[in-house]
């Protein structure tokens, strides 16, 4: 061991770290400032470390284990926070990891949007100024048997400008069991309010009469609105009033009525054997003046909100200052079409679009998968962990169909030390998957890591990623 020297003889200066032969290439990459900046950080966070532990030696630094840390921390910054991950959680469309996967179609489409200027508000027959809801309007016209259609940057968005323009100022009627809380603290409630209207409750959270709507509206009513329960379900005793008899009293009255879908599917995907969610063009032919829905859920495209419905409310809609605020850019436009025009083949659409493809697979194709991976897995984790096949069950996620399960594999991890040490040490397993270079991220449940493969597309990448996890194994 070399001996102790003083704080200040211990650290190398900045510019003797500089002078190294190894920092000339990160220059080069990087740029001076951005290496200067790093290897101060380095050197600072040393000197910190060393003022904290409030001793007067400390074993010499070397300047080329901070030159090799200044790399790695360069690294880091250059490929950002925002990073791929393999999602073996068993949620399909998990908010915290992007959600929907977008097809190859998609891809393509914002790649190619991304280098070209596009004619994004431009009208290649007239040369005039076009408008950028046409790229998408037929398509979703045409799907849904609405009157127009336009899209905003998430479906909260598509509630709150609908709400804002519809009914500012004015009273809303929504059954207590559709006052809905999802992910993020997004409450029904609070986007009323935030939308300048004012929330009248009806009926009672399990039953909601049609009477309760009849006898709620008043002068100052401006629409009525049906709320997809979206993350939970109310079971029973309970009743709720159907849109086509909603709409009925709502036209009656003078009131349009507005539906916000959340997920949205816009097929009904009974026909691959999926349990049934309402479409829009159901809510359209029931009556519905407006309907609400994501496009990043059951569409299966990119982050949006979709609205259709009569050409009236929507032009109206357009005309609100905010959607000029809430509107997409050319990029999610690119995407969104592309994911759209997918839907003009059914028949292809398990193939080619990744969301359904992992919904339709079938219990036999994962538990083959699994048992491809589990002895690649079991070698990089021996003398770690054990690793078996287990059944579990996959949810579709994002308040997707949240009653329903689809039967899956997976891979469960459980360490090889007594029961008392072992919940500790699946966390740190867990932790050090996390760490590797395309983190794979599972869910511990019970004393075991599981690794639910329903989503796993592409195997290559986990099985790379096992070369590496020795040597993470060893840091964690």
């Amino acid at each position: 061991m070399p001996a102790a020297r003083p704080i200040q003889a211990s650290i190398p200066s900045v510019d003797r770290i500089l002078r190294l032969a190894s920092v000339a290439p990160l220059v080069a990459d990087h740029g001076r400032d951005a290496v200067v900046a790093a290897v101060r950080a380095e050197v600072d966070g040393l000197r910190a470390a060393l003022t904290r532990r409030r001793g007067a030696t400390h074993s010499a630094a070397s300047a080329e284990k901070i030159a090799a840390q200044v790399a790695v921390r360069l690294q880091a910054d250059a490929t950002g926070s925002l990073q791929p991950v393999i999602n073996l959680t068993g949620t399909i469309l998990h908010t915290n990891l992007g959600r929907a996967v977008l097809p190859q179609a998609a891809i393509e489409a914002i790649a190619s949007a991304a280098r070209n200027a596009v004619n994004l508000e431009f009208d290649l027959e007239s040369g005039r100024r076009g408008d950028r809801d046409r790229h998408l309007e037929d398509l979703l016209t045409q799907m849904t048997g609405a009157d127009k259609a336009t899209a905003v940057n998430n479906n909260a968005a598509a509630v709150l400008l609908a709400l804002n323009t519809l009914a500012h100022r004015k009273d809303v009627l929504v059954s207590r069991g559709e006052l809905i809380e999802i992910g993020g603290e997004f409450r029904m409630p609070e986007i009323m309010q935030r939308a300048g209207c004012r929330l009248v409750e009806v009926g009672t959270t399990n039953r909601t009469h049609l009477k309760d709507y009849a006898e709620a509206i008043g002068p100052r009513t401006a629409l009525i609105m049906k709320v997809h329960p979206s993350n939970y379900r109310i079971v029973g005793y309970a009743k709720a009033v159907d849109e086509g008899s909603l709409a009925k009293l709502a036209h009656a009255r003078g009131l349009p009525l507005v539906s916000d879908l959340g997920a949205g599917a816009l097929l009904d995907l009974r026909r691959w054997g999926l349990p049934q969610e309402p479409t829009p063009a159901e809510m359209i032919a029931a009556g519905v003046d407006l309907v609400t829905f994501s496009a990043d859920k059951l569409v299966g495209g990119p982050q949006a909100g979709i609205i259709v419905g009569r050409r009236e409310l929507v032009e109206r809609i357009n005309r609100n200052a905010l959607k000029r605020a809430l509107r997409l850019d050319k990029l999610r436009l690119a995407a969104l079409a592309a994911v759209l025009r997918l839907y003009a083949n059914p028949d292809r659409l398990a193939t080619s679009l990744p969301l359904l493809r992992c919904l339709c697979r079938s219990k036999s194709d994962i538990e083959a998968q699994a048992l491809r991976l589990l002895p690649q897995v079991a070698r990089a984790l021996a003398g770690h962990a054990t690793v078996t096949i287990e059944s579990c069950e996959s949810q579709i996620g994002s308040g997707s169909l949240p009653g329903d399960r689809l039967p899956s594999v997976a891979l469960a991890i459980r360490a090889v030390l007594p029961r008392h040490l072992a919940s500790a040490r699946v966390e740190r397993l867990a932790r050090t998957f996390r760490a590797l270079p395309i983190p794979l991220i599972g869910r511990v449940h019970g004393g075991a890591l599981f690794f639910d493969l329903r989503c796993l597309d592409d195997e290559g990448r986990l099985v790379e990623q096992l070369d590496r996890l020795p040597q993470v194994l060893k840091k964690h």
